[in-house]
Parts: C-alpha cells; structure tokens; sequence
C-alpha cells in the first residue's frame, strides 16, 4: 500500500513539474488542444514517436509558416483583386514532404504558379554579333545559302543572301589591306611554299594551290607575308610573280630561301634576287628519294637519310652517305 501511495504521489509531482516547465503557446489553431493533449499523455513514445504529438505540433508550426512565407512572396507579384499577374490564379503545387528520422510527413506549400516554357525561346544576337558569326562561318568556307540555313535554325531570323554578301564583303577590306601592307627591307631566311585545297570555281570543285610564303627578319620574329591563289597547280611562274610582288611591297634582299625541288624556282627566285641562297627542303628531298625506293625497305632507307642530313659535318655525312651506297 505504501508503495502504491509513493508511485502515486511521484505522478503528481512528475505531472506539476511538466506543467511548469511547459512554454506558453499562443492560443492557435490547433496548438491548444495540442497542449491538453500533452498534459493528458504521459507515455514517451506517444509524444516524441512518429505519430506521436510533438510531430503533429511540428507539422502544424511549418504548415502555419509556409502559408505567411506564401502571403510575403504574393506581395507585389498580383493585383488588388488577388489575381496574379501573369494571369494565373494561386494554386497548391502538391505535397512537400519533410524527412526526418521517425517518418516523412506531407505539407502543402501553397505558391505563386508561374508560366514557364519547357523549350526556351532563341536568344537574338545584336547586329555586331551577327556579323561576327557570319564572317566567322563564310571563313570556314560555308556558303551563302548555308548560312542562311544554319542563320535560320539557331537564331529563327531570315537573313537574305544579299545581306550576307554585304557584310562579308567589308572583310575583303581587311584582307586586300593585309595582303599589301609594306614589308621590311631584308629577310635573312624566307620559306616559300604551296598548299593544295580543294576549292570551288565556276561551279566545279578541283585542286588549287595557295601560295604562301613564309619570312623571318632581323630580330627572329616570323610573320607571313602573304598568300596568294593560283589559277591550278603549283609552277614556276606563279612563283615569279609572287616574288615580284614581294619586292614592289618593299623587300630589297633575301639571304637564304627555303625552297622544295619544284623545277624553274630556283631561277624564277634568282631572276629578283640574284644573291639569294637556295636552299632545298630537307623533307622534300627525302620524300623525292623514297620514290625510288621499294615500299619494304622505306623506313629504314629513310632512317638513314636523316641521319646523313642531321650530319655535324659535312665529312660526317658523306661517310654515313658512304655506307648507305654500299648497302
């Protein structure tokens, strides 16, 4: 019996001491009952559990949150008649749900709608960068209706062919001004040289050489000097009027030109500049030799023509050279 009197007696104080240490809430929706409902439990699991009141109060707070964080954000974004101004009334976009370590619990945020497109719209260029991007594809060798096409599908805007022909046609400004800038006076080492590129005249496409040509001045610094397109293949007397153009733009000597074993260079060279020394490309000449050679024994004959042109001397290499004849 005094046993029963003391377990009872430490309820009392175990429920007074509770009901004094409890904060005081607000008479809310749904916090008072709350209140009553955690005096009336005296079991742990029942409150901190799951389903239990604390939870319960938890959800309730967020859920009172959520609803004025709404009313803030709907502030200046809708009319007087609490009409949105896109149009679009106020509408629950479903459950957010809360995870935590007892259980996930469903809250409804209640936000501002807003029309947003899944496919975004094609952002227009200002008129500098359209240039920019056209100049950029007709240096790629694009053609006018291809940029008109390419021009269409990115941006959605129609750009007529005579308008493309327009502005890149202000670029050939540049490139004729380039092309004929003044030159320095000598060149200690000039490398002249073609490149073949398929290019389109008249309607057909075939194999045109660019003639390009390649100087390094006094101070080691090398800058092209130009490019010119010839009318077919690689010869002699495209060279010369290359070489003429280079001295009316300003060069007086060349010391040494690097040159491939193109016949009549040499000559269409010396015909302008008689004191210049000619020099064979190393690479051509081996190239030229491999054609006289099977296909088997390739790589190794040209193992050792490097070797006699990376020679120290000129003793060196004609022993190596020696020793690849009696091979």
């Amino acid at each position: 019996m005094r046993n029963k009197q003391r377990s009872g007696g430490s309820d009392l104080d175990r429920a007074a001491a509770r009901d004094s240490f409890l904060p005081m809430v607000p008479p809310q929706q749904g916090i008072e009952s709350g209140q009553q409902e955690l005096i009336s439990m005296p079991s742990t699991e029942e409150v901190l559990g799951k389903d239990g009141l604390m939870a319960r109060l938890v959800a309730g707070a967020i859920q009172r949150l959520l609803s004025e964080s709404a009313g803030l954000r709907a502030e200046g974004g809708r009319v007087a008649n609490g009409e949105a101004k896109n149009g679009r009334n106020s509408k629950r976009a479903g459950p957010l749900h809360l995870l935590g370590d007892d259980a996930p619990r469903a809250l409804m945020d209640e936000r501002d709608v807003r029309d947003i497109s899944p496919v975004p719209k094609p952002v227009q260029p200002s008129a500098s960068e359209l240039e920019e991007q056209i100049v950029n594809l007709y240096a790629r060798g694009v053609s006018t209706r291809d940029i008109q096409e390419t021009l269409r599908d990115i941006y959605s805007i129609e750009v007529t062919p005579t308008t493309i022909s327009t502005i890149t046609d202000k670029v050939w400004a540049q490139v004729e001004a380039w092309q004929s800038r003044p030159l320095a006076a000598i060149y200690p080492i000039v490398y002249l040289d073609a490149l073949h590129l398929k290019l389109r005249r008249d309607g057909k496409v075939a194999n045109t050489a660019i003639y390009i040509v390649l100087g390094v001045d006094l101070e080691g610094q090398r800058d092209v000097l130009g490019h010119w397109v010839g009318d077919g293949g690689e010869g002699a007397n495209f060279w010369l009027s290359v070489v003429n153009d280079l001295q009316a733009r300003g060069v007086h000597d060349i010391f040494i030109a690097c040159v491939d074993g193109l016949p009549g260079f040499k000559a269409a060279i010396q015909a302008i500049f008689p004191c210049t020394y000619i020099q064979r490309c190393v690479i051509h000449q081996v190239r030229h030799s491999l054609t006289y050679v099977t296909w088997k024994d390739r790589k190794a004959f040209a193992t050792d023509l490097q070797a006699i042109y990376g020679a120290p001397t000129r003793e060196a290499a004609e022993m190596k050279l020696y020793r690849l004849s009696e091979k």
